[in-house]
């Protein structure tokens, strides 16, 4: 696309390969910026590139998120900085206690996950680096050795002179992170408006401020256009106000509107709060499926096999409102078929969700508080 080359991974240990291969290859600057960073075989894969590529004179960043990391021992994060990598992390209680402002500051998460090798490779999408999945539960339905398989997820390569606005969306988080002010972002930017074109790649960093994009406006607009068919494949589906009703909106004008989720999550009251939701899409005419004997992390829209959207944002009050994301807007037909192959591979290991009117009242007890607590989950 427009001199860009993209290439889509749906499992973390092929990406993690490719990451690899251009760290070693980096020549200039390696910045990296995730949510999670584990101290696991993966991680200390990573961690150890890290570290060769600054004890070679290579810029190397690190910034991660102190809540999404906090199983990792903060001497995984010393020795990677005594090794020369420029480490950071985003929102500590330190920070917040030094602040006066601990609900603000450690409410708002960097949930991010970008890669910038020099000025031609960058990587967005929705993998942490962790070998998530080793030991989670599944259900007894094969798929080739599941539990081995890891999670669910869709993450890009991406080469070519579009890698500068990525490399960009970086160092304004790095100076965020850091305190430092970054520049007000164009109306039309935060109105997540797009330019006409028959192919296209936009990036928005969500957040809050008006240094950001509101990742509901994103997803909203490009959801008003739909005009035959809307995919959406979401780890944590929970979508309020305006999207709600974009999503509503769509069944009542007749168009087909299918949706993904895992049957199991590491959150379970976050699966009560999307389960609120079943019977009032249920009645309106959406298809819902659960992913079940793997789980499906990835935060991925496909509208009329043409526009993808695609990276580190769920459908959630907090992706939404509160923490930093990053998201790309992609026009394609190719690219759309790609990531329409993906959904349909998950709906195949999948089961259909239908009205069931003898649900436990248990259940829709935890499902009504859930939905009540959905700002907090």
């Amino acid at each position: 696309m427009d001199g860009n080359k993209l290439r889509v991974f749906a499992e973390a240990e092929q990406l993690f390969v490719a990451m690899l291969a251009d760290i070693a290859a980096a020549k200039k600057r390696v910045w990296m910026e995730t949510y999670i960073f584990a101290d696991d075989a993966s991680g200390s894969l990573i961690s150890a590139a890290l570290v060769k590529c600054a004890a070679s004179g290579i810029e190397t960043r690190l910034l991660y998120d102190s809540v999404g990391s906090v199983l990792t021992e903060a001497s995984f994060f010393k020795e990677m900085a005594d090794e020369g990598v420029d480490v950071h992390a985003y929102h500590t209680w330190f920070e917040a206690l030094k602040h006066l402002s601990a609900l603000a500051i450690m409410n708002r998460r960097d949930h991010r996950k970008l890669l910038v090798i020099d000025d031609t490779v960058a990587y967005f999408g929705g993998m942490n680096i962790v070998d998530h999945g080793r030991d989670f539960r599944y259900l007894d339905v094969p798929e080739e050795a599941a539990p081995e398989l890891g999670w669910r997820d869709f993450h890009v390569r991406l080469e070519g002179p579009a890698q500068r606005e990525v490399a960009a969306s970086f160092e304004r988080s790095w100076q965020h992170a850091h305190g430092q002010p970054i520049s007000v972002r164009p109306r039309a930017y935060r109105r997540a408006r797009l330019s006409e074109g028959k192919g296209s790649i936009h990036f928005f960093d969500s957040g809050h401020g008006l240094g950001f994009s509101r990742g509901d406006r994103v997803f909203r607009h490009i959801l008003r256009g739909t005009q035959h068919s809307a995919v959406i494949a979401m780890a944590y589906f929970i979508p309020v106000r305006r999207i709600l009703g974009a999503i509503l909106r769509l069944r009542r004008h007749g168009r087909r509107v299918t949706v993904i989720v895992p049957v199991l999550g590491d959150m379970p009251l976050a699966k009560y709060a999307t389960q609120y939701l079943f019977t009032k899409f249920l009645r309106r005419g959406v298809r819902i499926f659960e992913r079940t004997n793997r789980m499906l992390h990835a935060k991925l829209v496909v509208v009329d096999k043409q526009w993808t959207i695609c990276g580190s944002s769920n459908m959630d009050p907090r992706s939404l409102w509160l923490n930093l994301e990053f998201l790309a807007v992609i026009k394609s037909r190719d690219f759309a078929k790609i990531a329409r192959c993906i959904c349909a591979y998950e709906i195949k290991h999948s089961r259909r969700v239908v009205m069931d009117p003898h649900r436990p009242m248990g259940k829709r007890f935890l499902s009504a508080l859930a939905w009540a607590l959905r700002w907090w989950l």
